[in-house]
């Protein structure tokens, strides 16, 4: 897909559209499409030292042109204080978005391109000028380097190298530059504030460079920030990006599919302290963490052909269990490793039978079989987080204040969403575990029938306990409170699973609850609009934000398992699957909103308008190109 807008659709006073490169290593390029900072977190280099260690490095470009009669602002920004915005947004013709972010300004006689990327595997990223004069004046072009600081980690600049503790940053550049003392400025972050985290910070100019064009004649300018010495121009840079880029969306017809396909790989990143790869749980708030890397481990990885990454991922998964639990934080330095979820061991094993249904690789499945038995014996006997099977069989989680399942808000004390007891999804995927191991034993040489007997316990015990058929749905959780009947969207992962336990009859019951409860065409509400807790916006301070985060915030990621169990509970016909192509119709509007080409965290949960939170999302980029898969799949069948 081919992005472009214009200077209406950019402006800064409306909800705007941002852009995202990343490097591989957990950093990233990212500014609005009118190449402001609305975002602390944004920058056109953010380093990575690891996926969890980032810091931003050149926050942005103060950029002028000038024909003899005075500075005309190209860049855009927003201060704080009595300081005027730039509004060189004003002369874009067009942002486009296709291997990159590319600009095209009018000012005057002279038309001015601007192009950035960043170089996969290293701390650098580069911009690129064209300045075409067709003006009877000289035409100069100067750009400034703007580098964060704050009184904690205060930027020295020197020459053309900015320095923080422990971080250096080099520009190299094609044209004349100019050492100009450094100048203070206050940026604003509109979409900060709106979060209700600070909403202002300090930034620091730096050199400048210079390009002067002579009228009727074209020049041009680069720029290359990094941490290394740099071997490779600009352009250089640039062409090896496109090239890597162009060749991301292959494996899929649809073009929306193509798009999240090379939106995927924004979010796989090497990990140092664990030598392997992980996936990015999203941009610019989150790290890699493990429940999110196990859900969005399917489609970004394996529904893209990347079996070497997943098995990577997963490697690094399995080396880590320790008591049956698998980390949902990689800390940095010496400190141990998170293990505060119930899903992420179960979901490791739910991945490993789909790399091996995918693969064959039994050789895999061999190395994983020790960990996973472990985790089935330590979810039976009892581990952490009061996580242990019950005399039916089925898996009870939490105690005090942890919050071990994705809705995982404290705040202040407070539990938004307290799910102590037996949760939905986590007694959904215990079962498929069940049947995974069962499944698995042949190809290691070992009976399954335990593991078979057990989720014969598991279902019966399952189906009597969450079902209730005067309402046609499944509880929450069992926890014998009144938020055990609440209708969430957890539930849909008991239909959607590879091995489930409900009925034809009451798998479709799920379905429609949940399509009349919580469907939007942008996500899953995580709460029933008729519940009294129910939220419908979300924003503001930081306790506001989490007592709406899962009262009925709509979430992308849910609305995948969704489609999918759509799909089975009609057959997979031909009509469900044109039903569920009308359905994704909005899609490719989704993705020109918020940051361009990806998808975001949430939306409010009464009407979701502009995207929220994290602006790029792996598990719901994931969770949707895995339903684009299985269309094109029952597509190609078909036909």
């Amino acid at each position: 897909m081919r992005f472009t807008y214009t200077a209406r659709e950019v402006d800064p006073g409306k909800d705007g559209v941002c852009w995202l490169l990343t490097n591989g290593l957990g950093g990233y390029a990212s500014t609005s499409a009118a190449f402001s900072v609305t975002r602390r977190d944004q920058g056109l280099l953010v380093g990575a030292k690891s996926p969890s260690l980032r810091k931003c490095l050149v926050h942005r470009l103060a950029e002028t042109v000038d024909f003899g009669t005075g500075e005309i602002p190209l860049s855009s920004q927003t201060f704080a204080g009595q300081r005027l915005p730039e509004e060189g947004w004003r002369y874009l013709e067009s942002f486009s978005w296709e291997e990159g972010p590319a600009w095209r300004y009018r000012v005057g006689e002279a038309t001015i391109t601007r192009l950035c990327a960043v170089k996969q595997g290293e701390n650098t990223a580069a911009v690129l000028y064209e300045l075409q004069n067709a003006d009877g004046s000289p035409c100069a072009l100067r750009v400034r380097p703007v580098f964060p600081t704050d009184p904690d980690t205060p930027v020295t600049i020197s020459g053309l190298t900015a320095r923080w503790a422990g971080w250096e940053v080099r520009m190299d550049l094609s044209g004349a530059w100019e050492d100009l003392p450094p100048e203070t400025e206050t940026l604003f972050y509109a979409d900060d504030e709106k979060d209700g985290r600070p909403s202002t910070g300090l930034g620091v100019a730096g050199p400048q460079a210079v390009l002067t064009v002579p009228p009727a004649e074209t020049g041009k300018l680069t720029l290359v920030f990094s941490t290394a010495q740099q071997e490779e121009s600009a352009e250089e840079i640039w062409q090896d990006m496109c090239r890597r880029r162009k060749a991301l969306d292959t494996g899929f017809h649809d073009p929306v599919a193509r798009e999240l396909a090379r939106a995927a790989d924004a979010f796989i990143a090497y990990r140092p302290s664990t030598g392997g790869k992980t996936i990015m749980a999203g941009y610019p708030f989150f790290g890699d963490w493990g429940r999110d890397t196990m859900i969005a481990l399917p489609g970004c990885v394996l529904a893209r052909g990347k079996y070497e990454d997943a098995r990577s991922i997963l490697g690094t998964f399995l080396a880590y269990e320790r008591d049956g639990l698998v980390p949902n934080l990689f800390p940095e330095g010496d400190a141990p490793p998170r293990y505060n979820t119930v899903d992420a061991a179960l979901l490791l094993i739910n991945c490993v039978w789909l790399y091996y249904r995918d693969t064959g690789d039994g050789d895999f499945v061999r190395e994983a079989w020790p960990v996973l038995k472990r985790i089935v014996g330590a979810y039976q006997a009892g581990t952490r987080h009061a996580i242990a099977m019950d005399a039916d069989g089925l898996i009870r989680a939490g105690e005090g204040l942890d919050q071990v399942t994705w809705m995982d808000v404290c705040v202040d004390g407070i539990l938004p969403t307290p799910r102590h007891g037996k949760p939905v999804e986590i007694n959904a995927y215990w079962y498929n575990a069940l049947r995974v191991l069962e499944a698995l034993a042949p190809v290691v040489g070992e009976p399954g029938t335990e593991y078979g007997l057990l989720a014969e316990r598991v279902k019966g015990s399952f189906v009597s306990a969450f079902w209730m058929e005067d309402k046609g749905y499944l509880k929450d959780v069992l926890s014998g409170t009144e938020a055990d009947e609440q209708i969430r969207c957890n539930q849909i992962w008991a239909v959607s699973m590879p091995f489930t336990m409900l009925s034809r009859a009451q798998e479709q019951q799920v379905v429609e609850t949940v399509y009349r409860h919580l469907y939007t065409p942008c996500g899953l509400r995580t709460l029933s609009p008729e519940d009294p807790e129910f939220h419908p916006f979300y924003g503001g301070p930081q306790k506001d934000r989490d007592l709406a985060y899962h009262q009925g915030t709509v979430w992308p990621f849910p609305l995948g398992a969704w489609y999918l169990a759509y799909l089975k509970v009609n057959d997979d016909s031909p009509q469900a699957v044109a039903q569920v192509r009308s359905w994704l119709a909005p899609m490719a509007g989704l993705l020109r909103e918020g940051c361009v080409g990806q998808l975001p965290e949430i939306y409010d949960g009464g009407t979701p308008g502009p995207s929220k939170g994290c602006f790029a999302q792996a598990w719901s980029v994931g969770e949707l190109l895995r339903v684009y898969q299985a269309l094109e799949q029952e597509e190609q069948y078909a036909g």
